[in-house]
């Protein structure tokens, strides 16, 4: 392959966020910074959240592509805009469009949750449904440029775009000038190339970290090798930083100004969620909790003032179910264990009994008195129970083995 060198590459100022910065005005709001008392504990230092999961379209997408397709020529608008994306992009390309009076046609996964594909179809585009993943969608968008002359607006690649995420830099120094640590979620780069565009050229001291999905983190290797490579059959439920090959123009930005890229599982990802859900009270994505999850993590590698940037908040309320759930789980607040009991009456009673003591709330349970396991007295249980936290899971075992209980499972 032929990679192009650095100098070959379009580049991104200071000057042009601040550029997009007077484009965006009356157009993109400047979200509000959050302090967080529980992530200042863990960290040791001071922790605020700057919330692009309450910009308008509920993430920081809208300010890339509204200065992209401002920035079109008369009779590139003309010729209308094309997108694809699963979600956020889609959304802000819609928007942007409508506001410009540009026709705009974004391609969408088959799978794409509903109330993505319905918020994209009410901000004014035209919705197609192409292909089961990204990478088919995003060819079926690029065949539609060449065929009909619409734009393609690529979510991340191009200057336009990473100046207008950069924007969010500038008003992450305004909001924080005390700032010495910022995070942001990391998927094909724009928005972390963009504002380290920003907070680099005005203070080179802030350490700026990305974050990606371990199952999806391309950028790791890339910055190995040098230049961009793909990594096969990325996997996350973080959708919004599911990205398999990073974008050529922010590469190089990130190569150059970002201090460090870290990884985060699926367990701590979900675990984020549910934290920004419950003590911040924020509603979050997968991806939009990354930062915080690279917090949770390894609260002591970082210096604080700390800011972490919930880029999003679009997820659909069945996978935020799912979520939720293992979150959780990885979090000790559920507990699954299958015991046997004497086949007796008042035997479950019983064993219900021990756990209200213990206070564990039964969450399911499945009786089984008919199995070719089981002797011609006993019974199976299998529970789930909602628990308080790991101490909470050891007391709950430990009064059932002093009420006599074996747990087999």
């Amino acid at each position: 392959m032929d990679y192009r060198t650095p100098h070959s590459l379009p580049t991104v100022t200071l000057d042009d966020v601040r550029g997009a910065r007077k484009m965006l005005s009356g157009v993109a709001r400047m979200t509000a910074m959050e302090g967080s008392r529980h992530l200042s504990r863990l960290v040791g230092a001071p922790v605020h959240l700057k919330c692009e999961n309450l910009q308008r379209t509920g993430s920081f997408k809208l300010r890339g592509a509204y200065v992209r397709i401002a920035g079109l020529l008369p009779e590139e608008r003309a010729a209308g805009v094309v997108a694809a994306s699963a979600g956020n992009h889609a959304q802000g390309v819609a928007l942007a469009s409508s506001l410009l009076g540009v026709r705009s046609t974004v391609f969408m996964p088959a799978g794409a949750p509903l109330p993505k594909v319905a918020a994209t179809r009410d901000y004014g585009a035209e919705v197609r449904l192409h292909g089961q993943v990204v990478d088919e969608t995003l060819a079926a968008a690029q065949e539609y440029a060449r065929e009909t002359g619409a734009v393609f607006i690529h979510p991340f690649d191009h200057p336009d775009i990473i100046a207008g995420q950069g924007t969010v830099g500038l008003e992450i120094l305004e909001q924080c000038p005390e700032l010495r640590t910022l995070v942001v979620g990391v998927g094909g780069g724009g928005l972390v190339a963009g504002i380290a565009v920003a907070v680099k050229a005005l203070r080179p001291d802030v350490r700026v970290v990305g974050v990606q999905a371990a199952g999806s983190a391309a950028y790791p290797p890339s910055l190995a090798a040098g230049h961009p490579v793909s990594i096969d059959n990325p996997a996350t439920m973080a959708d919004g930083i599911k990205v398999g090959r990073p974008g050529d123009v922010p590469f190089q930005l990130i190569e150059d100004l970002v201090d460090d890229i870290v990884t985060v599982s699926e367990d701590e990802l979900s675990s984020a969620l549910l934290l920004c859900l419950e003590r911040a009270k924020m509603v979050v994505e997968p991806a939009g909790a990354s930062p915080v999850a690279a917090l949770l993590s390894k609260p002591e590698s970082f210096e604080g003032p700390v800011v972490a940037l919930l880029s999003g908040g679009n997820v659909d309320p069945l996978l935020m179910q799912r979520i939720l759930r293992q979150g959780m789980a990885a979090a000790g607040r559920y507990l699954s264990l299958r015991l046997r009991l004497t086949d007796r009456p008042g035997a479950l009673a019983t064993l219900l009994g021990v756990l209200t003591v213990v206070d564990a709330n039964v969450l399911d349970i499945s009786h089984v008195r008919t199995d070719p396991r089981l002797g011609l007295t006993e019974a199976e249980v299998e529970l789930h129970l909602e628990t308080k936290g790991p101490e909470h899971c050891v007391e709950v075992a430990t009064a059932l083995g002093d009420a006599g209980y074996t747990v087999i499972g």
